[in-house]
């Protein structure tokens, strides 16, 4: 995720970080991320434009292997082993004395864990508006005859690992570096990730019942009422939020202790 050079003496006295430049921020990063995340979402809906009526209808055709189960060999591999890399990566460098941690730092690191954040809702954004009610037309304009078809082997095994990649790093980011969230376990914080993690998971129930029961156009069916509760656990990230403008608040008025006369923050 993103981050800002640190002070050269990070665990030094105030006077030392005061003496040099001090960046709470660096959106170089995070931008990238943001555009990438959007070159892949905008390329896997062309793909899905492109493949899903031609190739994507039969899922016993030839084609149909080539085109989209070629496709869930390609994401499964790939997103889940990114995630066990940087999740464990997240761990291994995990803060080993948070009380060394100085004001500047801190805030710092609040500043980091809000940019986790935002892009979390970003692929939340893209996987609920785009392609998860994309989902929902194919299923009310084609009748499937498999648990892959075009929109699911986008929506379940390349959208939904790639929330659960940064909603998953996020929280890991803040227990593992953030004081406040290393402390205890912010409630708020695990339903904002783990509701919207289980909807694939609910994926298998999910398709155990289809297999017994026509429900392509009863959104309103109970056997659906899983993705959408779970689905709005993610509102838990706006108590989240409000932990972490708490203590930025103290932190600022930390910080200003600190600073100088002559000094601006």
């Amino acid at each position: 995720m993103p981050s800002a050079t640190a002070p050269a003496a990070q665990a030094g006295t105030g006077s030392a970080q005061h003496a040099g430049k001090f960046s709470y921020v660096n959106l170089g990063l995070f931008s990238f991320v943001v555009i990438l995340l959007t070159v892949v979402y905008v390329g896997l809906r062309i793909y899905q434009q492109l493949y899903g009526w031609t190739a994507g209808l039969d899922a016993t055709s030839p084609e149909f292997d080539k085109y989209w189960m070629t496709l869930v060999k390609i994401e499964i591999p790939l997103l889940f082993g990114l995630c066990f890399i940087t999740w464990g990566w997240l761990w291994l460098t995990r803060e080993r004395n948070m009380s060394r941690i100085e004001p500047r730092e801190e805030m710092r690191r609040h500043v980091n864990l809000v940019l986790w954040i935002l892009i979390y809702t970003f692929t939340f954004y893209w996987t609920g508006s785009f392609f998860a009610e994309g989902d929902g037309v194919w299923h009310q304009t084609v009748v499937r005859d498999t648990s892959f078809t075009p929109s699911h082997n986008v929506l379940f095994y390349a959208c939904i690992p790639m929330y659960m990649f940064f909603g998953v790093g996020g929280f890991l980011y803040g227990m593992t570096r953030i004081p406040q969230f290393a402390r205890g376990v912010s409630i708020a914080y695990v339903l904002a990730v783990l509701g919207p993690a289980l909807i694939l998971p609910n994926l298998g129930y999910n398709e155990w019942g289809h297999a017994y029961w026509l429900t392509e156009e009863i959104f309103s069916h109970p056997l659906h009422w899983g993705f959408v509760v779970l689905g709005w656990n993610a509102l838990g990230i706006g108590g989240v939020l409000m932990q972490i403008v708490i203590r930025m608040r103290e932190l600022f008025v930390e910080i200003q202790k600190d600073q100088p006369a002559d000094a601006t923050v």
